[in-house]
This record gives structure tokens, C-alpha cells and sequence, in this order.
């Protein structure tokens, strides 16, 4: 496993070893004890699986308060995953992070709790997988508009995404009230 460190702290981009011949290939997307020496959550709560087609844009998404931490990936098709650091206090607070996750490149994005969370499928679809440290709560749940232009985040689009009814009204990170994010 190769960990490769973003430009926003506690992110990263975790590439696994993959194994393959004629008849496929194989590959872990989690080992507890290879996570624990790299300093890496163990305790996921909660996994999850959606599948999109091309052009869905889901996020910007978090849980405050009990945020969640996030290990993602693709196992069918292809997106641009974003995370955003929302972190009330950090030297980071407000910038975002991209990366493609694909079947093909079997690369994994951990995103430690304290930020929000989105992607785009690229592909014609695309079934997305994550652990996350905590329970989803509806109570909880928050989110920050897709396009806010003090994030600047530069979705690989072509023409309108398709959004949920939520993330078509999400606010601002600016208009987020503090006591709403994480610290």
C-alpha cells in the first residue's frame, strides 16, 4: 500500500498493491493492520455503495456535529472526487482537493472528519464505495453548494450536473453558520 499526502493535511490518496493475470485481478481495499502502522483509521461504522450515472454530482456533503471520516473508491467506472477542508481554524480552512478515482487506477481518498465531501462521475456510470467513521444521521446531515466561488473548486463538467433536490439549495461555506462546522 503506498499512502501519497494532498495538499490539505490528513487527506490522502491511498494506492493499493494490486495483483493481476490473465484471469483479472485482486486487490485490498482495507487491512486493519496495514491502516493502524500508517497511522489510518480502523473503526469504520458504517459502509456505503451508490451507483450514478455520467454527469451526477453528489456533495458537498459532512455531519456536524459527530462528522464523519471517509475511506473511498471506485469499483465501477470513473470520478472526480473533491474533498474540502471545513474545519473551523485550520491553515487550510476553505480550500478543496481533487482527485480521480476509477476501477482502472483502484486508488482509495481518505478524508479525515472535519471535511466536506463530493464527486462527479466521469463515466457512463459508476458505483462508488465508502467506510466512514461514524453513522449517518439525518439530523446531522449538512451540505455546501457544489459551485460556491469562494471554494473555486473546477469540476471537470460539461454542461449542468444532475443534482439532488438538497444539494440544488445547499449554502455557502460563508453563509454556513461556525457553530454548524467542525473545529
Amino acid at each position: 500500500m503506498k499512502i501519497i499526502e494532498t495538499p490539505l493535511p490528513g487527506a490522502l490518496i491511498i494506492e493499493p498493491r494490486v495483483f493481476g493475470d490473465s484471469r483479472g485481478h485482486f486487490y485490498e481495499t482495507f487491512n486493519g493492520e496495514r491502516f493502524a502502522e500508517a497511522g489510518l483509521p480502523t473503526d469504520f461504522q458504517q459502509a456505503n455503495v451508490s451507483r450514478s450515472s455520467r454527469g451526477v454530482l453528489r456533495g458537498l456533503h459532512f455531519q456536524w456535529p459527530e462528522p464523519q471520516g471517509k475511506l473511498v473508491w471506485v469499483v465501477e467506472g470513473e470520478v472526480w472526487d473533491v474533498g474540502v477542508d471545513i474545519r473551523r481554524g485550520s491553515p487550510t480552512y476553505g480550500q478543496h482537493h481533487g482527485v480521480v478515482l476509477s476501477a482502472s487506477n483502484h486508488r482509495a481518498y481518505w478524508l479525515p472528519p472535519g471535511f466536506a465531501h463530493g464527486f462527479l462521475v466521469l463515466s457512463e456510470f459508476a458505483t462508488f464505495t465508502y467506510l466512514c467513521t461514524s453513522v449517518y444521521r439525518y439530523a446531522n446531515d449538512r451540505g455546501i453548494a457544489w459551485n460556491d466561488p469562494d471554494l473555486g473548486i473546477p469540476w471537470p463538467l460539461d454542461g449542468e450536473p444532475l443534482l439532488s433536490a438538497k444539494d440544488q439549495v445547499a449554502p455557502r461555506l460563508r453563509d454556513v453558520a461556525p457553530e454548524l462546522l467542525p473545529a
